[in-house]
């Protein structure tokens, strides 16, 4: 039975979302940054851990600077 990477209690087929090559409760699968609940393929990932696109991926790991990407108001520290 495959674990969920973020609580490490078995995942059974009928709780199952599939993201990132591993199976995930479905309210496991949270932006590590602003904890927002995920779907699968709507996210990006960083280091194996998602983060939601808009605003914490793109303020994180995109480009820098004013005008690039709409992430010009977000800024993560």
């Amino acid at each position: 039975m495959p674990k969920c990477p973020k609580c490490q209690k078995e995942v059974y087929f009928a709780e199952r979302v599939t993201s990132l090559g591993k199976d995930w409760h479905r309210p496991c699968l949270k932006c590590e940054k602003c904890s927002k609940t995920l779907s699968p393929g709507s996210h990006a990932e960083h280091d194996g851990k998602p983060y939601c696109h808009n605003p914490c991926y793109g303020a994180m790991f995109g480009p820098k600077g004013f005008g690039r990407g709409g992430t010009e108001s977000h800024t993560f520290k």
